[in-house]
């Protein structure tokens, strides 16, 4: 497999797995879980009531008020979350509960967001949350159903593990009478699993040599180093909790602990990804000038693999810089300019600085129109629109000053990166 034929079958499975986590329609869909438990059926129902014990067991859930002394309406329950808003206050759902006629130890009901102190309505305008037990021999069974409509399967996979964490955490109180909060999704381990798996899964890409593999595990680290860059921005915006979570071929994702603040924190947050990395480029430049200089300083065994990881890079960032919808360019340049029209015209020129580059390093002219085709391609996948409840703080002109300098000087570097080590590889 030549390398231009390895490109471009790596690009077009990214778009495709893109289109396929973010944009394709799945239509509404039911995610049913069902459990045989060896306990009491009362104790479960008293367990997933509104009206019961959530906050003992519940990871998600720390307060619950219900009733008219609580200045709701009958059948209105509203729960207080574990996560925070973007005031740093608790997010706080109300539930519209139906209860259904309950035979025995039968049990069923159904309820429906109505509000949320973070989201927009519009956003459960589908959802729905049914749950049901029925006794069995010995225990009870237990059934937990949500639908909702799905753009994308990203989401829907969320919810599907969201919910096994639900049952896992009231398994765990059922056995033990104590709260169990483990996602073995999100641990570090986990993590470690999958960017090792993405690892090889990229390797044949590169070639199945040793070099195809020094390449691939080069491409990890400059993903996990972009990653950090975005964790350390959240971080500086006052996030307590983030994540990193690694998806195999598609690279990572850092999720903040908390919804955005202001467009600010929005345009920081996505470009500290590739400005985290632009300050490792004059280190490798200095490590490739030193080992081509002196080799008591620097072994020559390092003067070719300082290249290759500035190419790298170089590359990845660049491309995370393309005024595309969900990356990290595209967020900058929607908050940095308010206007459509101005947006259209900075998304023009960051684009045609990119593909000048591209043209500098000698990609082929045909090489050029299908990346700008593929460029427009990825720019029409269409995503969820903004469902938030409340508007982001608006951007101070010295803060927009600031973003679009940051994007122009990360562009810039991150350009000389590529051109540097092109000259050095292929000249």
């Amino acid at each position: 497999m030549t390398t231009t034929v390895s490109i471009i079958l790596l690009v077009s499975i990214n778009i495709g797995l893109l289109w396929l986590m973010m944009a394709a329609p799945l239509g509404h869909r039911t995610i049913t879980l069902r459990r045989i438990l060896a306990h009491d059926p009362e104790r479960l129902r008293q367990a997933i009531r509104p009206q019961g014990d959530l906050t003992d067991w519940s990871p998600d859930i720390t307060a619950v008020r219900y009733g008219r002394s609580s200045g709701l309406e009958d059948g209105q329950v509203e729960m207080s979350m574990r996560y925070p808003d973007r005031r740093g206050q608790p997010v706080r759902r109300l539930y519209d509960v139906t209860e259904m006629a309950t035979d025995g130890a039968v049990y069923a009901s159904s309820s429906k967001i109505i509000a949320d102190s973070t989201l927009a309505n519009s956003f459960w305008h589908s959802f729905r949350d049914e749950r049901r037990i029925e006794p069995a021999d010995g225990g009870a069974v237990i059934t937990i159903s949500q639908t909702d409509h799905y753009r994308g399967l990203a989401f829907y996979l969320f919810r599907f593990f969201a919910m096994r964490r639900e049952m896992a955490a009231l398994e765990g109180w059922l056995d033990t009478g104590k709260r169990h909060d483990r996602s073995l999704f999100t641990h570090p381990l986990t993590q470690i699993g999958l960017a090792a798996l993405s690892t090889l899964m990229l390797w044949p890409f590169f070639g199945l040599t040793e070099k195809g593999l020094a390449i691939s595990i080069m491409l990890t680290l400059v993903i996990i180093l972009h990653e950090l860059g975005h964790i350390a921005a959240y971080r500086a915006f006052g996030h307590e909790r983030v994540m990193l979570i690694f998806v195999p071929m598609l690279g990572g994702i850092a999720i903040g602990g908390r919804p955005y603040r202001s467009r600010f924190e929005i345009a920081t947050c996505a470009l500290m990804g590739a400005g985290m990395s632009a300050f490792i480029v004059p280190i490798l430049v200095l490590v490739h000038n030193l080992s081509a200089l002196d080799t008591r300083i620097l072994p020559a065994a390092v003067h070719l693999p300082s290249a290759v990881l500035l190419l790298i890079l170089g590359a990845f960032n660049l491309l995370n810089l393309l005024p595309m919808s969900r990356f990290d360019g595209g967020q900058v340049v929607r908050q940095v300019f308010p206007d459509r029209r101005m947006q259209v015209l900075a998304s023009f020129g960051l684009t045609l600085v990119i593909l000048l580059v591209c043209y500098e390093i000698g990609v082929p002219p045909t090489a050029l129109v299908s990346g700008l085709a593929i460029i427009t391609l990825i720019s029409l996948i269409g995503f969820r629109k903004n469902v938030m409840r409340d508007e982001l703080e608006q951007m101070q002109p010295g803060e927009r000053l600031m973003a679009g300098s940051g994007l122009y000087a990360a562009v810039t570097i991150h350009s000389y990166a590529v051109i540097n080590a092109c000259q050095i590889l292929f000249h």
